[in-house]
């Protein structure tokens, strides 16, 4: 048994003016009272999002409702985050026709990042993989899963890639700061954080998408061969209702999406 962790089928909307293309490797770094104020919002997001995911315990009933031509959406929150923190983004995924899954199980995901993987990778395999494969979209340290799910599981869950929101591939220097293990897991030393920064085929299949200063990642999400999406507001939880991060995740989604479609397109007429 599998300590409980289970995938449930849930199911983004309009994107304008919005690009995918290689951002630079960083915003240009703010001042120290700019640095303060960033922080301070941000804290004050933070707060409102856990007290928002203690209530939130209900998935909505329609995430399992979409359209079969296109991919599932798979969402995996950051370290000591519920789904709910990626509600806003999900919500706008779904109502675009996308169905969305979560995983049940996982408490505030504070186990390590390859330990969630594999949870990650045998929920998914009881469900039926969807003819039009699976996208993740995760927050944080739930990009990591993903890269390490793309790494070792790919083919048999059907996924097409991630889209990653804030994720530290780097790591983030102020994790030696603390002494919890599940924060200090993200040491940019540590042997799993060196092992998915590194520069691999399945990167090219990632789109990471950051703020211009990210107070719990500073040295920013970029990742060598990803499609790299900086977008113009700060903050590592303030950026998750902004209507910028639901137009970029809805157009990387899309593109993985448009990948799978003229082959499901070309096998329809054998089908009938």
């Amino acid at each position: 048994m599998d300590e409980g962790v289970r995938m449930d089928e849930e199911s983004v909307a309009e994107a304008e003016d919005v690009t995918l293309t290689d951002a630079p490797p960083v915003a240009e770094r703010p001042g120290a009272l700019t640095i303060a104020g960033i922080v301070a919002v941000d804290w004050v997001h933070s707060v409102v999002w856990h007290t928002r995911a203690f209530f939130s315990g209900r998935i909505p009933r329609e995430y399992a409702r979409g359209d079969a031509s296109r991919p599932v959406v798979v969402l995996i929150p950051g370290v000591y985050e519920t789904w709910a923190f990626l509600k806003p983004v999900a919500d706008r995924l779904n109502a675009d026709g996308y169905r969305i899954r979560i995983a049940r199980g996982l408490g505030y995901n504070r186990k390590p990042i390859r330990d969630t993987a594999a949870r990650f990778a045998r929920a998914l395999g009881r469900l039926p993989k969807p003819a039009a494969g699976c996208v993740i979209v995760a927050h944080s340290k739930g990009g990591l899963v993903g890269k390490e799910l793309l790494l070792t599981e790919r083919e048999r869950l059907g996924l097409l890639g991630v889209v990653a929101i804030c994720s530290p591939f780097s790591g983030s220097v102020l994790a030696k700061y603390v002494v919890d293990p599940s924060l200090r897991a993200f040491l940019p030393t540590d042997e799993t954080i060196v092992a998915l920064g590194a520069p691999h085929d399945v990167n090219a299949d990632i789109v990471s998408i950051y703020s211009t200063f990210d107070p719990h990642v500073p040295s920013s999400s970029v990742l060598p061969g990803a499609t790299n999406v900086l977008l113009p507001v700060p903050g590592h939880f303030v950026i998750l209702s902004t209507d910028e991060l639901k137009d970029a995740v809805e157009l990387a989604v899309d593109g993985f999406a448009d990948r799978v479609r003229p082959a499901l397109d070309t096998e329809r007429p054998a089908d009938r």
